[in-house]
């Protein structure tokens, strides 16, 4: 561990006193702090990726996507899941037909590493796609062989996306997200999560869902995915970050690398997420993750 932990010391990236932040919208934001020399987001990732032993192909992909679409336009995600830790990429390109940054651009960029036979039809008015990245991916050991496309939800009162499963064999339908200012519209905010067929409001109160302890954040977002719901935090501090953390049960050297580095990390605003649903009668945690960009 002591060889990792010198590895991932000479990867660590500091924010100089020019920095745009970003959430996980690419949305900007204020800093929390005076940020000059304080770590940059992408340090939690590159964390998660020496904890998990990734090869150093893994930290290759990363510096090729900041070379092919440019520093500061991917979001990162970590994610939770059945005692595991995975990745997902976001590309954000709000020109959606114009756009840059774009499926078949990502595609070139990830060549060195793996081929995709996912073919995207660059007609669609989607402003957003995202992929999943493991240790077989980043070995080219596998193939890229599924994209999530989000499209706009035209029609909705709020700020609304859709999200597809792009595969060789189909497009899918996967999950709807629902965008919300958490300080002004929370009646609204409640009657979203409650509109479901995956809880029961009768048998879970509304804080289980809405944690008191993260909804003092800027945009709350509500998603109806296949066989459960989620709710995703934006702008939160590195402490509720914390809070966040301890309560979904992250691996303790992954709080406590969050714990020890507090202070070059008070700057950044985080957004975290939850999938839930009622499993009985019982709320069940089925996934989290916390984002942030390189």
């Amino acid at each position: 561990m002591e060889d990792g932990s010198a590895m991932l010391e000479s990867r660590l990236e500091r924010m100089t006193a020019r920095e745009e932040f970003r959430d996980y919208c690419l949305w900007e934001y204020t800093p929390l702090a005076p940020h000059e020399g304080k770590f940059r987001s992408v340090n939690l990732l590159f964390h998660t990726f020496a904890l998990e032993s990734m090869p150093d192909r893994a930290y290759d992909l990363v510096a090729a996507i900041r070379e092919g679409i440019g520093t500061g336009n991917t979001v990162w995600g970590v994610k939770w899941r059945g005692g595991r830790l995975g990745w997902e990429f976001y590309f954000y390109d709000y020109r959606r037909r114009e756009r840059e940054r774009s499926i078949t651009r990502l595609q070139e960029v990830l060549r060195p590493f793996a081929g995709s036979p996912v073919r995207a039809n660059e007609n669609h008015p989607y402003f957003m796609f995202s992929l999943d990245i493991d240790r077989e991916l980043a070995l080219g050991e596998r193939s890229l062989d599924e994209v999530h496309m989000y499209i706009g939800n035209i029609g909705s009162t709020v700020s609304s996306g859709i999200c597809y499963s792009l595969t060789p064999a189909a497009t899918r339908l996967e999950n709807f997200y629902f965008f919300f200012d958490a300080r002004k519209q929370t009646k609204e905010i409640a009657a979203k999560v409650a509109c479901s067929a995956h809880l029961d409001t009768t048998r879970v109160t509304m804080d289980q869902v809405l944690w008191p302890e993260l909804r003092d954040c800027r945009v709350i977002v509500v998603a109806n995915k296949q066989t459960h719901d989620a709710v995703y935090f934006s702008g939160i501090s590195v402490d509720q970050l914390l809070i966040f953390l301890r309560r979904m049960r992250y691996p303790s050297d992954l709080v406590g690398f969050v714990e020890a580095n507090r202070a070059s990390l008070d700057h950044l605003q985080y957004d975290v997420g939850i999938d839930y649903r009622m499993e009985g009668n019982e709320l069940v945690f089925l996934k989290s993750g916390y984002y942030g960009i390189f």
